[in-house]
């Protein structure tokens, strides 16, 4: 049975002055309850108790300029210590809290998740924090992040974290944490648990202790497994050769491609699943023939997350139809979930998922096409239409839809200019949002990224963040101000766009760095300053990044400042989304 629930993900879509009030009670409850050795929250002052100011200090960090209610928290390593405050519960838009390598003792509150119901990062690492850790933090829903290790946590870890769908980094690592590790949970690696001496399970050892006799078991059953794994690894190998024509696979790990659009031919009667019912029903038939048969001509782009290809329906009206990358885990029945969820989703700086339609192992996707194509190709391609103003359109549009989407909790994970599109008005509208579950999960984390727009510490965490997103957007960013390819070649040796533009500014030539289509027109105070906000994005330590919402607020109030747009872009932060539950 399926239950529609409208949701409200954000507190402060409710016009209540008294928000603002209580942000500043949270603070003072925080600054008085805390002991502040190093005197880093002496800075903190509240004149009048006016909330106009909080935005500003230390730490501290808004929704907006216009908004006093705070997103997030970073004190990190301020030498605080104490109790974490029930003062909390008056921050109850915050979104993210880091009190990392301080000294805070005590237990982690049950109530933290009633106190802060919104939470998407969640760091209390390096601390002396002590007893269990809580169950009800499965309430935090909206949880991408949890680092609690570094700490002198005991007791088992509790079953219901598994219950965090959209948790994409967990550390508990060096704690004094016992038990079974809860099999959901293996997916964050052993770097994730080490240092627990009680814990046990995959990823770390096995549970339970072996006498003599059942380790001669063991070792007689291993033998035995190993001959039969020889014979089948023999088997597969005669089956590789011999059936991967036939059949169209190689090794479960790849489709030759060369019959999947005759699969589809087999199946043409297989109706298209639109989530607003057409006038007249859709057939895959329709989608191979208003693709030519997927002809290669009609490719618009290839990515990690698949091949889209453009569709021209016999009324004349385009389409977009990805197919996606194979080697995703996900059934048809929890695909179609997936599939109803993202569908519900729509922004105007997002390009709406229309449908979509599965033939055995085959997704294919249906959005809404838009006529002028990537970011990428009119950068690359051409420059008609894309003169400072355009650009900096763009840009903002971008930054808006990324940032409504990580004030819905989600991440993108394949930020780059080519999936970036614009429509007949050159407005930006991103593509491929929701996509992380089903595209193939047999890679890690960063390297379902787009190359030259992976954040570097990807690379050693193996985790997908939103600081991360905020990396990738500010390569775009990089590349709309240089007009230069995200890995660009210099004197035939490889090197990034983040590096060529810093060694520009380093040698006082940032000037050189810019694109010469736009240079010496009249905006080239606007164009430096469009530079410092993508260089901001692309700072190496993930914390020192500015949050989405602060580079979408950075671009339009540089935008408005100038006078580049014709016509007002209205905010409608925070938007309503809509989550189906079945």
């Amino acid at each position: 049975m399926k239950k529609t629930i409208s949701i409200t993900l954000f507190i402060f879509l409710i016009s209540s002055s008294s928000y603002g009030e209580d942000d500043v009670l949270c603070l003072k409850g925080l600054k008085n309850s805390l002991t502040d050795s190093s005197g880093r929250l002496r800075s903190w002052s509240f004149p009048n108790s006016s909330s106009s100011s909080i935005c500003n200090l230390i730490g501290v960090s808004c929704w907006n300029a216009k908004e006093s209610r705070i997103i997030s928290l970073q004190l990190q390593s301020m030498q605080l210590s104490g109790q974490i405050p029930e003062s909390l519960k008056l921050c109850r838009s915050l979104q993210s809290l880091d009190l990392s390598d301080n000294d805070f003792s005590g237990s982690i509150p049950s109530e933290i998740c009633s106190w802060l119901p919104y939470l998407v990062a969640l760091d209390l690492s390096g601390n002396k924090l002590a007893g269990s850790i809580p169950s009800q933090i499965v309430d935090c829903k909206f949880l991408n992040s949890v680092a609690l290790s570094d700490n002198k946590l005991t007791g088992p870890i509790p079953s219901q974290l598994t219950r965090l769908d959209r948790l994409r980094r967990l550390s508990l690592s060096n704690n004094d944490l016992s038990g079974s590790i809860p099999s959901g949970l293996s997916r964050f690696g052993e770097d994730g648990f080490t240092g627990n001496g009680g814990l046990c399970g995959k990823p770390l050892s096995n549970c339970g202790e072996f006498d003599g006799k059942n380790l001669t078991i063991i070792i007689i059953a291993g033998v035995i497994g190993a001959f039969g794994s020889l014979c089948v690894g023999f088997a597969m190998f005669w089956w590789f050769f011999s059936g991967r024509k036939k059949n169209g696979y190689g090794a479960g790990k790849s489709k030759d491609d060369s019959d999947w659009v005759g699969l589809l031919r087999s199946h043409k009667l297989v109706l298209v699943t639109l989530f607003q019912k057409p006038i007249v029903k859709i057939k895959l038939a329709d989608l191979i023939s208003a693709t030519n048969g997927f002809d290669s001509e009609n490719v618009l782009v290839s990515s990690r997350t698949g091949v889209s290809y453009k569709a021209v329906l016999a009324d004349g009206s385009a389409l977009e139809v990805k197919r996606l990358s194979y080697g995703y885990e996900l059934g048809e029945k929890q695909f179609r979930s997936e599939m109803n969820r993202l569908g519900q989703i729509r922004h105007p700086n997002l390009v709406p998922l229309l449908g979509y339609c599965v033939v055995e192992d085959e997704r294919l996707l249906v959005y809404k096409h838009m006529a002028n194509g990537t970011l990428y190709s009119k950068l690359q391609q051409c420059h008609v239409g894309l003169d400072w103003p355009a650009r900096v359109r763009i840009g903002v549009g971008a930054a808006r839809g990324l940032a409504w989407l990580h004030l819905g909790s989600y991440m993108h994970q394949y930020i780059s200019s080519n999936v970036i599109l614009l429509d007949d008005d050159f407005d930006a509208r991103v593509v491929d949002y929701g996509l992380e579950k089903l595209v193939s999960s047999n890679e890690s984390s960063f390297s379902n990224g787009e190359l030259g727009y992976v954040a570097p510490e990807c690379s050693s965490t193996m985790v997908a963040s939103l600081s991360g997103d905020v990396y990738g957007f500010g390569i775009v960013l990089l590349e709309i101000v240089t007009g230069q390819k995200p890995i660009l070649i210099n004197n035939g040796e490889d090197g990034s766009l983040v590096d060529w533009v810093s060694k520009h500014l380093s040698n006082g030539r940032s000037k050189d760095a810019i694109d010469r289509s736009i240079i010496g027109k009249g905006y080239d105070e606007e164009i430096m300053q469009f530079l410092r906000i993508a260089c901001s994005c692309v700072v190496s330590r993930p914390k020192e990044r500015p949050l989405m919402i602060q580079v979408y607020e950075s671009l339009k109030n540089l935008g408005d400042q100038h006078g580049l747009f014709s016509e007002h872009i209205s905010d409608e932060f925070p938007l309503i989304f809509n989550k189906q539950e079945h």
